[in-house]
């Protein structure tokens, strides 16, 4: 049917993402644009200050104007049409455009950099058996931290920003205190193989962050408490190496394993809950939807600081409470060697809600945006492919590495996306267009690991060539 933009007016229904009608149905413009949507549902709202939403028919983003999207998608106009307003983040972070330091001290490849929730500090975890700490203004070494006899191969921030975990390939997690560089108390031994991945407790179930889960290679996972060095309990039941482990805020803790399966816990217990299976090869990586605000806590991109532990869990709760009112519950993405992403509602459901096909290679990484509406998945077919974060729907295929994409990083506006590859480069990606942004060569060889800080001031990225580089705009 020919859409005469000219003249044509529609009745459109505006509803939230949680399903909620909002207001009257409204005479509209066929060619009304993005921004006149914008002004009309904040007047509908009765926002006072104007805030920034995007706009949905049947799950397709309205991005000029509205009549392009229903003669593309062949929509009738004689019918009511549902307008679906989501959001966006107040605040918008910039492109990172320029390398602004190469920090080298490290004698091996670099295998791990994470910023700590704040933004304020950098920590890398390398080849060389050392953990070290940057001061992220000057681009200068604060500590040199020793103590691991072997690779140093996952680093991981308590969401309070007081300490940080590290675990290698000699079966051990460390504590460092990231005021001293120094270590905290005994190294954490029990596992007999190395350690693959570490996870916090949440801030909003432990102000005091002193519990974190580990999994090894040694096909079990452990939960500490880090103020006695003990291991509190032991989670068994994976035939196979453990690839990556979640805690997640409902309580429960999902481990990723080699025997294609992933297992949901009860942090307070230890028991079994359920199996998921549906993989048909290892499975390597695991996202929530809730990640991002578990991992930065009570920090925000307005860097306020809060003067008690009970404000600092009661604004936790508030953010992560954000993610799931919007999605319905803590939903769990997972990438597997089978090439394929499962979907899964974990705490309802041992069956996926759906499966995500598409990529021609193994799936590396998935991660979740930090709104949780987008989930990107990193394959060695050299593409990002990106998802809707509720419902699996595939997006957009991001194209333009020419090896392996090994990891990326979400901007916390979740407009933008960096990834970095065996190619040597870092790209940036605009999520909404799918468009490549900027290119960020510099490294000298393959880029083992990426972060974006949580304040979006910075990207930092660690290879094979040894050295960390700090990317700014």
């Amino acid at each position: 049917m020919e859409i005469d933009s000219e003249e044509k007016t529609i009745i459109a229904q505006f509803r939230s993402e949680t399903g909620e009608v909002t207001g009257s149905p409204l005479d509209l413009p066929v060619n009304i644009t993005t921004v006149q949507l914008e002004h009309l549902i904040n007047h509908v709202l009765h926002n006072e200050e104007k805030l920034p939403y995007s706009f949905f028919v049947n799950d397709n983003e309205v991005t000029e104007n509205l009549g392009a999207l229903l003669a593309q998608q062949k929509i009738s106009t004689e019918d009511t049409v549902v307008i679906t307003y989501q959001p966006q983040a107040v605040f918008r972070v910039r492109a990172v455009t320029r390398c602004t330091g190469s920090l080298s001290g490290h004698t091996e490849a670099v295998l791990s950099v994470a910023f700590s929730p704040d933004g304020r500090k950098l920590a890398s975890g390398s080849g060389d058996t050392t953990v070290r700490f940057w001061d992220v203004d000057t681009h200068t070494p604060e500590y040199t931290s020793k103590g691991h006899t072997n690779w140093v191969l996952f680093v991981s921030w308590s969401p309070n920003c007081r300490r940080l975990a590290t675990g290698g390939m000699d079966n051990t997690i460390r504590l460092w205190e990231p005021a001293t560089g120094k270590q905290v108390g005994q190294a954490l031994t029990g596992h007999t193989k190395f350690i693959t991945s570490i996870a916090w407790e949440p801030l909003h179930a432990n102000p005091e962050c002193t519990r974190l889960v580990s999994s090894s290679k040694d096909s079990t996972a452990r939960i500490w408490d880090t103020r006695t060095g003990r291991c509190v309990l032991s989670l068994s039941g994976h035939t196979m190496s453990m690839t990556c482990v979640k805690w997640g805020g409902e309580g429960l803790i999902y481990t990723a394993s080699q025997d294609r399966t992933i297992k949901v816990f009860e942090a307070s217990t230890g028991k079994l809950c359920r199996t998921l299976s549906g993989h048909g090869h290892w499975v390597n990586t695991l996202a929530l939807n809730t990640d991002y605000a578990l991992r930065t806590g009570a920090y925000d991109h307005t860097g306020v600081e809060y003067g008690s532990v009970q404000e600092a869990q009661k604004a936790a709760l508030q953010r992560y409470s954000t993610i799931i009112n919007m999605a319905g519950s803590e939903l769990l993405v997972s990438g597997s060697d089978d090439f394929t992403l499962h979907l899964w509602d974990p705490t309802k459901d041992k069956h996926p809600i759906t499966r995500m096909t598409g990529h021609q290679n193994l799936v590396n990484l998935v991660s979740y945006s930090p709104d949780g509406r987008l989930i990107a998945s990193a394959s060695f077919d050299k593409s990002i492919k990106l998802w809707n974060g509720i419902t699996g729907k595939f997006i957009n295929s991001l194209r333009a590495h020419v090896e392996a994409v090994y990891q990326v990083s979400w901007s916390s506006d979740s407009r933008m996306l960096c990834s970095g590859s065996r190619d040597s480069t870092l790209k940036i990606w605009d999520t909404k267009t799918g468009q490549r942004k900027q290119e960020l060569p510099g490294h000298a060889d393959e880029v083992y690991s990426v972060d974006w800080s949580p304040d979006g001031q910075r990207v930092a990225s660690g290879s094979k060539d040894r050295l960390l580089k700090i990317w700014q705009t």
